[in-house]
């Protein structure tokens, strides 16, 4: 089964063509990252914009790269929810243009569904069920993924998801944009003890909270302006970074016992950071527990992982 699959949920204009769900024939992705940068995050309007502006283009690179044409397209796929309202129905429209053309079936698929997806391309013999962690710009989920087609949120973040904590304190530190990539850099660079920044933990519930750790980031680097103190932004990109990775895994970790399940998965931006891979698998080996993680360009938001899960819908017939 060939399938030609449309991602729009953000600020990527991305296409694929999956073979069976999880052999990757091309996966094609046009970053709007330097167009958002100057604003310190994506602006939706923007972001729509140049999906309309981009996406033939993506479509006709997935399908040259695979080596196929669109005669050879058994089903379309494409992100429904969740996502930004404008950049979504750029890719919904689009995908639903050329099914209706070409008389050939289109899946709908749920944008976080896609995600977890991603970690069955990156191990094929992965089966449910396991724990997930999703983190990303805009979630910051644990998820109990039953079978292939569904999953059962356990926990989530209550305010900022922990991409957008990553790009508001980077901004702040004046960093730069993405805020996730640029903290890990310059926190490999940190030689420093780590600065005790607050981990928020809920009574009976996984949730995750980050706010509060931004808040104290931003108040102890005024106090040292206050005091006119030498600020090392290494030392406070380092000790932030810290505390994120450390409070997703802890509750990733309690998760995964509270539901007596081996297998333990991350995916979505987020997951490209190493020091949030390095310890989740260090915790996973701590626990006998095995752990996956797709490689990093099927992290970030992207089209193969939208043909994966739309296969498996297919398979499973659910609609």
């Amino acid at each position: 089964m060939i399938i030609l699959s449309i991602e729009t949920s953000c600020d990527e204009t991305a296409a694929s063509v999956v073979e069976n769900g999880t052999h990757v024939l091309s996966n094609v992705i046009n970053s709007q990252i330097k167009i958002h940068e100057k604003f310190g995050g994506v602006v939706p309007e923007i972001a729509s914009r140049n999906h309309i502006k981009n996406i033939s283009f993506v479509v006709d690179k997935a399908l040259s790269d695979s080596k196929k044409t669109f005669e050879n397209i058994d089903v379309f796929a494409v992100t429904k929810e969740p996502g930004l309202n404008g950049s979504l129905l750029v890719g919904i429209m689009t995908a639903e243009a050329y099914a209706l053309a070409l008389n050939k079936p289109l899946i709908y698929v749920n944008h976080i569904m896609g995600h977890i997806c991603a970690n069955f391309i990156q191990k094929p013999d992965l089966k449910p069920p396991f724990v997930c962690l999703i983190a990303s710009g805009g979630h910051s989920h644990i998820a109990l993924v039953k079978n292939y087609v569904e999953f059962e949120i356990i926990a989530k973040t209550r305010d900022d998801a922990a991409g957008e904590a990553f790009d508001k304190i980077s901004r702040f530190l004046g960093l730069g944009y993405p805020g996730g990539p640029a903290i890990e850099k310059i926190s490999n660079e940190n030689d420093e003890e780590y600065i005790k920044f607050p981990k928020v933990k809920f009574k009976n519930s996984l949730d995750f909270s980050f706010s509060g750790v931004k808040t104290s980031v931003i108040n102890y680097v005024e106090r040292k302006k206050i005091n006119e103190t030498l600020i090392n932004v290494k030392n406070i990109a380092a000790s932030f970074q810290e505390a994120i990775v450390d409070i997703l895994t802890e509750n990733l970790i309690k998760a995964v016992i509270q539901k007596n399940i081996k297998n333990v998965t991350i995916c979505g931006g987020v997951a490209s950071n190493q020091a949030l891979r390095n310890l989740v698998q260090k915790k996973c080996m701590e626990k006998n527990l095995k752990f996956c993680c797709p490689e990093p360009i099927l992290c970030t938001d992207n089209a193969a992982m939208i043909g994966c899960a739309a296969y498996y819908q297919i398979l499973y017939k659910k609609k």
